[in-house]
């Protein structure tokens, strides 16, 4: 049994954890009592537990061990948490709040799908991909938030996270593809005449062509803030204030790449802590980046 004092000790641990690892993240986790705070410290400490197993340095096969392990893990929850503080603080607010925590079998199966080095066909499969890595973290986050129509947000929920998903692939683009990763849509490419092949400048492809690609895509992507967005008249005032500043920025990353659709070839596009912060402060009082 975890006393008190460990409880807390663990959520002050996945706290540590999301201050420092969750960049765009902790600007809306901040803006949320405490109790919800902890609660999502645990969601994010936990994903991004398994996102480092993929994104890592080991073999496949060992990384695809991991990945069984933890999720082998997280079905024992929300009763033992083995004495890992991750897992503990997790497993303590499942038990207080509604999370769906076979949401995480999901986010495993995506994170699979890069170990494995899958490729999309079609923008369909490169959706399942990011309601997989994205869109289940956003159902995992609506068990904490809570909503006054719990069937209506949660298709929104994960709308807005295959939002921030293709913002992600946009941003990452040429360290995805260093890193042996292609997510966009092999159709797509054709449409373009692209085939992101590397080359010592960068993109062996001529700039007008990768130029449409990314242009095209951010538009489908604006499309899918347009639809997740919908979500915040449902949450309470603190939660919608939240995810409005964590939707914020990645949307204001992805009006930049939208303006200049070649940035993301030169360099990772980022927006400094001074404009995440007036974000959140934006949404704080409800209004919109």
């Amino acid at each position: 049994m975890t006393t008190a004092t460990g409880v807390d000790a663990a959520y002050r641990h996945c706290e540590q954890i999301t201050r420092t690892q969750a960049a765009n993240f902790s600007y809306g986790i901040r803006l949320l009592p405490p109790a919800k705070r902890r609660a999502l410290s645990a969601i994010y400490a936990t994903a991004r537990r398994i996102d480092d197993i993929g994104d890592g340095t080991l073999p496949p096969d060992d990384k695809l061990d991991l990945l069984a392990q933890i999720r082998e893990a997280l079905h024992r929850l929300p009763g033992n948490g083995g004495g890992d503080p991750v897992l503990s603080a997790l497993g303590h607010a499942a038990t207080r709040m509604p999370i769906p925590l076979a949401a995480f079998d999901e986010l495993i199966d995506g994170c699979a799908a890069d170990v494995t080095g899958r490729r999309y066909d079609s923008f369909d499969d490169l959706v399942w991909y990011c309601r997989c890595v994205a869109g289940s973290v956003g159902r995992l986050s609506l068990g904490v938030f809570g909503a006054t129509d719990p069937d209506r947000a949660a298709p929104l929920a994960d709308a807005l996270g295959v939002a921030l998903q293709l913002t992600n692939i946009l941003r990452d683009l040429v360290e995805d593809r260093v890193a042996g990763r292609i997510y966009l849509p092999a159709e797509d490419l054709d449409r373009f005449g692209c085939s992101l092949r590397l080359a010592e400048a960068g993109f062996a492809d001529p700039p007008e062509r990768l130029a449409g690609l990314v242009r095209f895509q951010t538009a489908r992507a604006a499309g899918w803030y347009d639809q997740g967005l919908r979500l915040l008249p449902l949450l309470d005032r603190r939660s919608a204030a939240c995810t409005a500043a964590m939707a914020g920025i990645y949307r204001r990353l992805l009006a930049r790449i939208a303006a200049d659709p070649l940035a993301v070839t030169r360099s990772r596009v980022s927006l400094p802590g001074r404009e995440k912060a007036w974000v959140a402060a934006r949404a704080l009082v409800g209004r919109s980046a």
